[in-house]
């Protein structure tokens, strides 16, 4: 068999968080418990859209779109993780590292640019207000997601096409708990130059032009509000952006915290910690940010939950 391809690598190591065996339970149970919150907390926030008249607006279009998302995006990663603690048994197929690395990059990038056009709504509803219903009208909503989802399929399936050209030496290991692009390319043993690249264009198009996309709306958002007399209504209209701007904060802030950590501190494992900041704690923390911060998400969980509580 020869050791130096691909075709004939079964499966990887992923290292996980922690070799200690007397820290596994205690990971498994913190892990499996905010999995659970959060596919709860963004399944409540979705069904709550969906059933509530109130918020069939473009605004919580995208905040459900964005809550399904974080169910994904979570479920990308931790049930494999739970699955080798509770088995002892840290391997990943080939195949099915491919895939995680797939859809770990679609989930990850439409939170970002999902974020993005949530800015953007936020900058039509309250820059032009009169024009708001015409311009963010239900077509261009759901263009926005499908775009989304078209543009971010092709870039991960650019990237697992472009891995799929990597040797990899037998019983590779990955010091992560799950494949994640950047921890693949180092563990490869053949030339990864043009990968590299691809992923450094793709940083830049998929993350530099979305966070100026969210600064520039926000600077639009706030020069028109200082033009707003009243105080009131001034903060009225910046209190629905509350909400997103704390998301917007928690998403970048721990993304940008992990590759500074990276850069700082090149342990692979302390690069793993961090990455659980924005991959499990930010998709956790997304429902209650909007449900505590917003009072129509507020009404309609208690109406939801009410309907519930009512039909046992």
């Amino acid at each position: 068999m020869a050791a130096e391809n691909h075709t004939e690598i079964s499966e990887f190591l992923l290292l996980g968080l922690s070799d200690d065996t007397e820290l596994q339970p205690l990971i498994y149970g913190l892990f499996l418990s905010m999995y659970l919150v959060t596919v709860l907390g963004n399944l409540l926030i979705v069904l709550a859209v969906t059933s509530d008249a109130h918020l069939h607006t473009p605004m919580y279009f995208f905040l459900s779109n964005l809550s399904l998302v974080d169910i994904c995006f979570t479920s990308t990663t931790v049930p494999k993780m739970l699955v080798n603690i509770e088995t002892h048994n840290k391997h990943i197929s080939y195949m099915g590292c491919l895939t995680q690395v797939y859809f770990f990059i679609i989930f990850a990038g439409l939170d970002n640019l999902l974020l993005t056009v949530m800015a953007y709504d936020r900058f039509v509803a309250i820059c032009h207000p009169l024009h708001y219903t015409v311009i963010m009208n239900p077509r261009l909503c759901a263009l926005l997601v499908l775009m989304s989802w078209w543009v971010i399929s092709l870039d991960a399936l650019f990237h697992v096409m472009l891995m799929m050209r990597l040797t990899f030496s037998l019983g590779t290991e990955i010091p992560h708990f799950f494949c994640e692009l950047a921890q693949v390319l180092k563990v490869a043993s053949s030339d990864t130059l043009i990968n590299d690249i691809c992923m450094f264009v793709s940083a830049v198009f998929l993350g530099v032009f979305p966070i100026t996309g969210i600064l520039y709306s926000y600077s639009k958002i706030v020069s028109s509000l200082m033009r707003v007399s009243s105080t009131a209504n001034r903060y009225k209209a910046f209190s629905t952006c509350g909400s997103h701007l704390c998301v917007v904060s928690l998403f970048y802030g721990t993304v940008l915290g992990v590759y500074l950590s990276s850069a700082v501190t090149p342990s692979s494992q302390s690069s793993a910690i961090a990455s659980v900041m924005y991959t499990v704690v930010t998709p956790m923390l997304n429902p209650f940010i909007y449900s505590m911060r917003n009072k129509d998400v507020k009404g309609a969980l208690g109406r939801l939950l009410g309907t519930a509580a009512s039909c046992l």
